[in-house]
């Protein structure tokens, strides 16, 4: 029995097949596999192909009235991100609204607070107002979450991260190799005790965290006693506290990967308050590179994401997706960099 028919089987009885269960056993979001009933010329044969035997295998019978229901779709964007207060999703959001400038669309904004039921009743309210299009952060979206975007029939845009298996579009990059790359460049910088300190450990961080263990063990520098992390916010005075405990407790540690840049700049206050020369005795680097890395004293390591690029390319793909404009690439992997600075120049000798 094929895929075609198990599905079939599981539909009967089941109720009328939406565009979204044709999309899924296609193996295409819900947006592509609409243009491809509508307007087939617009896409391959092969997803063509795909698409009609996907239709027959569930008997799908086109609603009459889906185009005239696609016209009404309002003309705002749903968007959600964990949060308004962090400067990394300010810097995402800014791209996002550069990038609708002179657009007739709106941005209806979203906070889910880091919390997957605030993001499905999100989603839910966002899905009802028929959206132009939905952009959301991450790549973890609940099994309930996963299906409202799948089923709201219009472009959806993941960001700040990439992974196999897109609900639409996709832009952003990996955390772990991110995680990973820092590490490598403490380990040849010198360090060889270096921590992990971490908070609010959302999945972003746990693939940073992930990405710290891949270079440890490879150097056979792994060790579970020198990593700390807590479910609580972040914050600069969170990072002083953790980066305490830590010393306190793994003899000689020598350097320490951040989570983010505002535990970075409390490990390097603590480490002044304890007298503890940065980079000679302890290294720090952090992750995002927000503005007050370089201007701190010693400058601080971390990894640089292009957070700006995020919001104006994500917004850009949902744009050309409305206007059925061809799309390249459904994953966009705009990668990072590392702005390596003077608190990782290595330990004295």
């Amino acid at each position: 029995m094929t895929r075609m028919d198990r599905t079939s089987r599981r539909r009967r009885g089941a109720g009328r097949p939406t565009i979204a269960d044709v999309a899924r056993l296609a193996g295409v979001s819900p947006i592509t596999a609409s243009r491809a009933l509508r307007e087939p010329q617009k896409v391959s044969e092969e997803l063509r192909g795909n698409v009609a035997a996907a239709v027959e295998a569930l008997g799908y019978v086109p609603d009459p009235n889906a185009r005239a229901l696609a016209s009404s779709r309002t003309d705002v964007i749903g968007v959600i991100v964990p949060s308004l207060t962090n400067n990394v999703f300010a810097d995402v959001l800014r791209g996002m609204y550069d990038a609708l400038e002179g657009q007739a669309y709106q941005i209806q904004l979203g906070n889910s607070r880091y919390q997957p039921a605030e993001e499905e009743r999100l989603l839910t309210t966002f899905a009802r107002q028929k959206p132009s299009a939905l952009i959301v952060s991450g790549i973890d979206q609940t099994e309930t979450a996963r299906a409202i975007l799948q089923d709201a029939d219009c472009p959806v845009v993941q960001i700040m991260e990439t992974g196999p298996d897109p609900i639409d579009m996709m832009v952003g990059f990996s955390h772990r190799d991110a995680g990973a790359a820092v590490v490598r460049h403490l380990i040849a910088s010198g360090y060889r005790r270096i921590g992990f300190i971490g908070a609010r450990m959302d999945p972003r961080s746990q693939r940073r965290l992930q990405g710290y263990h891949d270079a440890m063990d490879e150097a056979g520098l792994g060790d579970p006693s020198i990593i700390i992390t807590t479910p609580a916010p972040s914050s600069v005075t969170l990072g002083r506290h953790l980066f305490r405990d830590l010393a306190t407790r793994s003899a000689g540690l020598d350097a320490v990967f951040c989570n983010n840049d505002d535990l970075a700049l409390g490990a390097l206050f603590e480490c002044q308050n304890m007298a503890l020369p940065v980079p000679g005795r302890v290294g720090i680097a952090g992750f995002n590179d927000l503005e007050m890395m370089a201007a701190a004293t010693p400058s601080l390591s971390s990894v640089r994401t292009y957070r700006y690029d995020m919001g104006l390319l994500s917004m850009r793909m949902a744009l050309g997706a409305i206007q059925e404009e061809p799309i390249e690439e459904r994953i966009v992997d705009l990668g990072f960099e590392l702005a390596m600075r003077d608190s990782t120049a290595g330990p004295a000798t």
